[in-house]
């Protein structure tokens, strides 16, 4: 299985825990044209619906929900948490994600507004960027993280890298990344490297791509002139409070979260006055 798929024609994009290869997570993206509909039934998963673009109406559990954003890099989300067993329509148009985990039904059907989300800037130098907890920690969920991270042009993030496979003390969880890029003909670097099983990989990400976090590290670089966005569910043994425990940084590079600039060279080089 390859860990960066390209959508399709209409730009939709997916994967389920058997094409992945892995344990709990299933991702989706949809986009519905005027008079299309997507139904589903959320089974023995608890399921979020992160609305991207578009006007989209959601029916389910008997209520009706209006999900309506102009794009990611314009405002936040509403998202809509649905426990397992859940009958769900979508109509309107636009572009929503969907992602689901296996859940026990602990928690109630709840749509989760934008002034309940935590924002946070993490980083610095030209490690900066924005870390958006659409259903973080902080939100009630049995096994589902979701965030949205906006990287500007030219800098990174997932730095330090950092890991959530189960190795070196850090819990087992399952993360995909999905890309949106301003202008959307700009692209971005993502790396997954795993050094004890002899991984790695350089992906190039365009807008609509969708890679996969199986194991090991994975940081971001946003390509000069691309503002990137992608989107992450997350989901894997950690539960409840759990969801709060931080992943664990490659040992190598942690100490840049007390010198974010890097130890970066002055230029010219060499200084003036001292060329041979």
């Amino acid at each position: 299985m390859t860990n960066h798929l390209r959508p399709d024609a209409s730009g939709q994009v997916g994967v389920t825990p058997e094409s992945a290869g892995w344990e709990y997570l299933s991702f989706g993206v949809v986009r519905l044209t005027p008079g299309q509909t997507h139904q589903a039934n959320t089974g023995g998963n608890e399921v979020a619906l992160v609305p991207q673009e578009g006007r989209l109406r959601v029916e389910a559990g008997g209520q009706t929900f209006d999900l309506t954003r102009r794009d990611v890099f314009s405002e936040l989300p509403h998202v809509l948490y649905l426990p397992p067993g859940v009958a769900y329509r979508v109509s309107g148009e636009g572009v929503f994600a969907w992602g689901g985990a296996p859940a026990s039904g602990a928690l109630p059907l709840r749509l989760f507004r934008p002034e309940e989300m935590r924002v946070e800037l993490r980083g610095g130098a030209n490690a900066t960027r924005q870390v958006s907890h659409i259903l973080g920690p902080d939100l009630p969920a049995e096994r589902l993280l979701l965030y949205e991270v906006y990287t500007p042009s030219g800098n990174w993030s997932g730095w330090p890298p950092h890991r959530h496979d189960g190795r070196l003390g850090s819990l087992y969880i399952e993360e995909t990344y999905h890309y949106r890029v301003s202008p959307p003909q700009g692209w971005a670097v993502h790396r997954n490297y795993s050094p004890e099983d002899g991984e790695d990989e350089l992906l190039l990400a365009r807008d609509g791509d969708l890679i996969l976090s199986r194991r090991g590290y994975h940081p971001v670089a946003a390509a000069p002139g691309s503002n990137v966005y992608y989107l992450n569910f997350m989901a894997g043994e950690a539960q409840g409070e759990q969801r709060r425990l931080p992943p664990v940084d490659e040992a190598q590079w942690a100490w840049m979260r007390q010198d974010w600039a890097g130890r970066a060279m002055p230029l010219p080089f060499p200084p003036p006055g001292l060329e041979g």
